[in-house]
């Protein structure tokens, strides 16, 4: 393919994995172990590199179309980021080879290429020359580039003051004004507020129709589907679908149901309960997954724990297919005392009726104990609500019937005379 923007044959990056003894290691234990080494069998040698490494991406092979709009999709530690960095040369790949052609854009952690102590005026030259713009290209679109920040007032501020959403607002502008031939999006466009996603999405689709290459890794299927006629999806390191994005999310989502929610930190509290099975029921106790507006849903669980789970708090969370998030219900909220869980079991929460719009949504499943520590995350899965008229684009999250009063304004100014009034 004599057109492609990017080509990427038999890539594959593959990492060290750092022991816990190697991390205090002194100089005698670091001698003995290279004196152990060069008497140790090559076979020995081997099976303790295998042990000691693995990989995050494995014999990648795709081509890019000028012009294309790609989504990179997959469950977490898929390889996704991995991949944007070997594409972007932040890291070379163990294997394979990739070429680039055309000028290259990338936005890939919050505050790379800045530094703390510098301003936002000065990181925005620094930033810029990083990406490989002249420092008379960056003043030429330095306005440009600040207004669509929105950052003005704290230009001359050093960035190390700055917030997240501040630090990405001015990384993606700087970014995007380098007018990429191939521009690499991140996950990192999920820190800056709704508003600000939008505009990014609506400057990236100015930069597809300007005939620029954009690759994009978010979980938002939403956006994915929004930007892409194409996904390539990773699954363990390695490329298991590449095409339509139709046909690739309804892959992903088979996948990432019951899997664990992205900001679900196992570390925060340990893992005490997951969830083995989330089924939709509808009032007949029917598996389904649409269900009419005003019609009631049920959300039965079945969980297993590893011990005794004190006072659980259990919420299910519903959220539109833009990520939009629309209610919670929590047993702890609604009254429902659970001194404890353990073993296996199931847990049914039946909703009040639907008054949600007629969209797709996302059911995530979470439990917190009494302290307010998450000890799981899992999404439960997709439904539908089904209605003829209510759609988000004109109604909405949900609908609720008012109450009206309607008066001819002829029949208020005749109450008004015969009260004596003007």
């Amino acid at each position: 393919m004599d057109d492609f923007a990017i080509s990427a044959r038999g890539v594959g990056k593959r990492y060290k994995r750092l022991q816990r003894s190697e991390r205090h290691d002194s100089v005698r234990d670091v001698i003995a172990a290279g004196v152990r080494d060069m008497f140790a069998s090559k076979q020995l040698r081997n099976e303790r590199n295998v042990r000691n490494t693995f990989w995050a991406l494995r014999d990648a092979n795709f081509e890019i179309k000028r012009g294309e709009n790609v989504g990179i999709i997959g469950l977490n530690g898929a390889g996704k980021s991995t991949l944007l960095k070997l594409l972007s040369r932040i890291t070379v790949p163990t294997t394979g080879s990739i070429r680039i052609r055309g000028r290259l854009g990338a936005l890939l952690e919050v505050g790379t290429g800045f530094h703390a102590e510098l301003t936002g005026r000065e990181n925005v030259f620094l930033y810029g020359s990083i990406l490989g713009m002249s420092r008379k290209e960056v003043a030429a679109k330095f306005d440009a580039i600040i207004d669509f920040a929105e950052i003005e007032e704290f230009i001359d501020t050093p960035v190390k003051r700055y917030s997240s959403g501040m630090y990405v607002r001015l990384a993606f502008a700087v970014a995007a004004h380098l007018d990429p031939d191939i521009l690499l999006l991140d996950e990192v466009l999920a820190v800056g507020d709704f508003a600000f996603q939008r505009k990014c999405m609506n400057f990236a689709k100015q930069l597809e129709r300007k005939g620029a290459t954009i690759l994009f890794v978010s979980h938002n299927m939403f956006s994915i589907k929004t930007m892409c006629h194409r996904v390539i999806y990773l699954k363990k390191g390695q490329i298991v679908f590449d095409g339509p994005t139709a046909e690739g999310l309804k892959l992903y989502e088979a996948d990432s149901r019951l899997a664990d929610v992205p900001w679900f930190d196992e570390s925060e509290a340990g893992r005490r309960i997951s969830f083995t099975d989330v089924q939709f029921v509808n009032a007949r106790g029917e598996e389904t997954t649409v269900f009419d507006f005003g019609e009631r849903m049920g959300v039965r669980l079945r969980y297993k724990t590893q011990g005794r789970v004190e006072r659980p708090d259990i919420r299910v969370g519903l959220d539109r297919d833009d990520e939009t998030h629309c209610m919670t219900f929590s047993s702890l909220t609604d009254g429902v005392a659970l001194p404890y869980i353990e073993g296996e079991g199931v847990i049914e929460l039946r909703t009040p009726p639907l008054k949600l719009v007629s969209d797709l949504y996302t059911c995530n499943v979470v439990v917190r104990d009494a302290d307010g520590h998450m000890l799981a995350g899992q999404i439960g899965g997709r439904f539908h609500v089904r209605h003829a008229d209510f759609s988000a684009s004109v109604w909405g999250v949900f609908h609720e019937s008012g109450e009206w009063r309607v008066e001819a304004a002829e029949s208020v100014q005749l109450s008004e005379v015969r009260d004596g009034v003007g």
